[in-house]
């Protein structure tokens, strides 16, 4: 079940990714990271508050949201630093970059998901899951000199490197995550309406600094309809991803490259929207990812 779970949220997160890259174009970046938080952290409040008024129902239809202590506020607190020094990443190389480039460098985050799930967790890889990993990860080189030719010099391009650390933050951010869930047992809507309220925390304090106090800078943000619906696909999307790691079963290097099949959406239909170039130069990287993934579903 786990695993059907982590497709369903790798079709959200593919429709995430094409609203976000509508969203950031020509956009000041961390307004509309904000704003996307603030979206989907509006989808929780409703269960806070059945939660506390209304415990037995909320608990009924599964979204009740659990007292925690103040420890455990910490590590979910830790885990949006994280995030959301990766997604800053993220959102500049995202504005700099064509999508058909980011997102496979994105998809390479299940090698550090890997890495991290053997070390730390023991979990043991067959295989071809070792073959999978691999096959992923030189399929993303292809991208390189593919990007070239858009005038993109892998070497010297800063946003490049930002979406690199974008990437190896994420995959760190999904090791937490098997920890927050299955050690200390938080269940998939606690940690999100939790990690929401910090990560906005965050946000509001770094813009009272760099934007808020800038009437020029507040002048270029333009609101979109489509940084309302990054924030819903996004919550929509870990929900998913959350109750898979909630069965004790689950596998983090696994999910982590299942929701990597995104890439077929975010590709394919992100080239075609937004008329990037090199789209049939693009369909053999692009099957070597869906070749990986697709080793590690059958191993």
């Amino acid at each position: 079940m786990w695993m059907y779970l982590g497709l369903l949220s790798a079709l959200f997160l593919g429709l995430h990714s094409l609203c976000k890259k509508h969203a950031v174009q020509g956009n000041e970046v961390l307004p509309v990271l904000l704003g996307t938080l603030f979206s989907g952290f509006f989808l929780f409040i409703p269960f806070y508050i059945g939660s506390l008024y209304y415990p037995a129902y909320t608990k009924q239809i599964g979204f009740y949201i659990t007292p925690i202590s103040w420890q455990i506020h910490g590590f979910i607190a830790v885990k949006s630093m994280i995030m959301t020094a990766s997604w800053i990443l993220a959102y500049q190389a995202l504005k700099h970059l064509p999508i058909t480039i980011v997102t496979p460098i994105r998809s390479s985050s299940p090698f550090f998901t890997f890495i991290g799930a053997i070390l730390i967790y023991n979990e043991q890889p067959t295989t071809l899951q070792w073959i999978g990993f691999f096959v992923i990860i030189f399929s993303v080189a292809l991208y390189s000199k593919i990007g070239k030719k858009e005038g993109i010099d892998f070497k010297r391009n800063k946003w490049i490197f930002a979406i690199i650390g974008a990437t190896f933050l994420g995959a760190s951010s999904g090791l937490y995550d098997k920890f927050l869930i299955q050690t200390l047992s938080l269940n998939a809507q606690t940690l999100q309406f939790w990690f929401c309220w910090y990560t906005i925390l965050i946000l509001v304090v770094i813009l009272s600094i760099n934007w808020f106090p800038f009437p020029n800078k507040r002048k270029e943000f333009k609101f979109r309809w489509s940084i309302i619906a990054v924030g819903v696909l996004l919550q929509t999307a870990d929900y998913f991803y959350f109750k898979a790691l909630e069965d004790p079963d689950a596998l983090i290097m696994l999910l982590s490259a299942i929701k990597r099949s995104q890439i077929l959406i975010a590709v394919v239909i992100g080239g075609l929207v937004f008329k990037e170039k090199n789209k049939r130069k693009k369909i053999i990287p692009l099957a070597g990812i869906t070749l990986g993934v697709f080793l590690i579903l059958y191993s």
